[in-house]
């Protein structure tokens, strides 16, 4: 786990024992605990049969076992130095582990719980955090084979084929181009981690095998609940990758930037527990896995262990006062529809939509929100939804809905109690719209996947990715200038296709060999049969991210000093060079005069003005014009 320097007033509530002694335990679970004795839990349901947990403590060691798997950890201090299992002597590489942390280990289980608790007292002055996680290594010489998804899984490259001379250094520092691997297989192909990011919501289970899918040992993740991560279930977090790593990243400004800091002013008071997550070990001949079902693979056995572990949160035998039980939380329920009258005069249903509980505050703020707790959800497809399990607290409701632009927020804070579930009825979102719709570019989904993205350069090539999730492979923003090597991109809306035809991302493009860059300048091109000079249209520009961007709006008059808009500097999403289709949302709409539309052709210029470098931009997620199609248009 990453945690401040020495002095830095964020305190970790850890679960370490001090003393030195040797004891048994016939109860369901152990619970190591620094500087506040022990406590033991009784025995779940049907593990009595199962050995007991044993906790042996050392000068220098405490191990803790169940039979099944054992664990060795510093004392004091909580490093963990070593995990037995399945006759393997230590499934961790040798190397200084992330510290601090409380651990719980039960009988009869096939892994070990993980969690830490961070304060800020009042005691402390100003500070902030930016990264927070649990770094696991697995033996390089036993786990080569990484899972992530169902369809994304992949023998990996040693962490020695990264470094020169086997691996070269490409523009982005985390991004190496395997020249020489000790694994001839992975010749040519560029690893970098954070092709295997994910968004929160599908980061479950994740980690490792042996040489392929079929090897006898899994090394495992698991994550039954969200509730603690910031920015809800679109933020992308890094999983499992070279090394072997596997991580549980708890906060991180990936994707997001230092918008998503967790800022603490002195004297603030504020505490969070971050997990628990499952470690979790499982063998082809292990009664855990053949238990699940016969011949199912490790991996299949690990998502299914993540089935028997949500089922159990919130955890019941994790006894601090800081994670609230299941009978000290509650609920919400209710049915969202959409009403835009431009598509339907009823209600429609909120296909694919998501709702939330999390700090209040603007619709959308949700995004950047870093120190409570969210709970999210996908609406059924009557739109009906249910969150159980919210810790109490008051929050606002939010939400969106893939095929409409904006952000729905309810009015009232909501007063979560325990053992209450609240019924908020019927709501209906009315996602933003002044006019009609005379046309529009992409699909309001919060991404720009739908658009073109270009075949990778040949030589930097990640082979998972040749046939999904294509904008995963490195160096897309170069393909931009090869297309594009003079004139900037030109569409033409009543001809073109946003699906060939628009590039993902604008970039900026390499001025010849001297290491600078250029902004970028595109058309939208449109005719209007008849515009009316007293009317305002609205331009509605939805960005799915923006690193280091200025996004600049003309209408028919590309070199006028002052544009008819400008967002200003914005964004420090990275998105461009890690390998991303997303950041985060932000939509604009622009006031456009009628008196600056003619009867006929029309275009829009689009600048992205800042050039430092190549990774600065920006990426659309859908863009509209609205206006009246009728003779007669009410006046704004």
């Amino acid at each position: 786990m990453e945690h401040p320097a020495a002095g830095i007033p964020l305190c970790l509530l850890l679960l370490l024992m001090t003393s030195t002694s040797s004891c048994f335990f016939s109860e369901a679970s152990a619970r190591i605990n620094h500087g506040g004795g022990r406590q033991v839990l009784a025995p779940a349901a049907g593990q009595n049969s199962f050995p007991p947990v044993k906790l042996q403590i050392m000068d220098q060691y405490v191990v803790v076992g169940n039979g099944i798997v054992e664990v060795n950890l510093t004392n004091p201090g909580g490093s963990m130095t070593g995990i037995q299992y399945n006759g393997i002597d230590n499934l961790l590489e040798v190397v200084k582990s992330e510290t601090d942390r409380g651990f719980v280990m039960r009988r009869g289980s096939s892994g070990f719980y993980t969690y830490a608790i961070y304060e800020h007292s009042q005691q402390h002055p100003a500070f902030q955090l930016a990264n927070t996680r649990l770094v696991l290594k697995p033996r390089k010489d036993k786990f080569h084979y990484m899972a992530i998804s169902d369809k994304k899984q992949r023998p990996m490259p040693l962490p020695e084929d990264r470094v020169p001379p086997r691996g070269q250094p490409l523009a982005y520092p985390e991004a190496v181009l395997l020249v020489d691997p000790i694994e001839p297989q992975f010749k040519g192909e560029v690893d970098d981690k954070y092709e295997y990011s994910m968004e929160s919501r599908d980061i479950k289970v994740h980690g490792w095998m042996g040489k392929d899918p079929s090897s006898s040992v899994g090394f495992w993740q698991i994550t039954p609940s969200s509730e603690f991560r910031s920015a809800g279930p679109l933020k992308q977090f890094l999983s499992s990758h070279d090394g072997p790593t596997c991580l549980a990243v708890f906060h991180s400004t990936h994707y997001t930037g230092a918008d998503l800091m967790v800022p603490f002013e002195a004297g603030e008071a504020w505490k969070k527990v971050y997990g628990p997550v499952f470690v979790y070990f499982n063998s082809l001949e292990s009664e855990a896995s053949s238990s699940s079902g016969t011949g199912m693979s490790l991996w299949d056995d690990a998502k299914n262990q993540l089935m028997v572990q949500a089922k159990q949160w919130p955890y019941r035998f994790l006894g601090s006062r800081d994670y609230p039980l299941p009978d000290q939380r509650g609920g919400i329920t209710g049915r969202l529809s959409v009403h835009d009258p431009e598509i339907s005069t009823r209600n429609l249903p909120p296909t694919g939509g998501w709702v939330g509980l999390a700090a209040p505050g603007d619709p959308g703020s949700w995004q950047l929100e870093s120190k409570g707790y969210q709970f999210w959800t996908e609406v059924e497809e009557d739109g009906s939804f249910s969150i159980s399990n919210v810790i109490a607290g008051q929050y606002n409701l939010y939400g969106w809905v893939p095929g409409f632009i904006g952000d729905y927020k309810y009015d009232a804070v909501i007063n979560i109690t325990p053992g209450r579930s609240i019924e908020v009825g019927d709501l209906v979102f009315e996602p933003p719209r002044n006019a009609s719709t005379l046309w529009e570019i992409g699909v309001p989904d919060r991404t720009a996947g739908e658009f073109f993205i270009p075949d990778a350069n040949p030589n930097y090539i990640n082979k998972l990715y040749i046939h999904q999730e294509k904008y995963r492979q490195y160096g897309l923003w170069e393909r931009y200038a090869e297309l594009y090597p003079e004139a900037d991109l030109v569409y033409n809306v009543r001809t073109d296709d946003y699906r060939k035809d628009w590039f993902f991302a604008q970039v900026t493009r390499k001025k010849g060999d001297n290491g600078t860059y250029e902004g970028t300048t595109w058309q939208v091109k449109y005719s209007l049969d008849r515009t009316y000079q007293n009317v305002n249209y609205t331009l509605r520009i939805a960005l799915a991210t923006a690193n280091g961007a200025e996004l600049q709006v003309r209408v028919n008059d590309p070199s006028s000093a002052v544009p008819l808009f400008t967002t200003g500097s914005i964004g420090k999403d990275n998105t461009i060079a890690r390998h991303g289709i997303h950041g985060v949302y932000r939509l604009f709409s622009v006031v456009v005069p009628g008196s600056l539309l003619v009867d006929g052709s029309n275009t829009v210029f689009l600048t992205q003005a800042i050039n430092t470098g190549p990774f600065y931009g920006l990426m659309y997620d859908y863009i509209r014009l609205e206006g009246p199609l009728s003779p007669n248009p009410p006046r704004n």
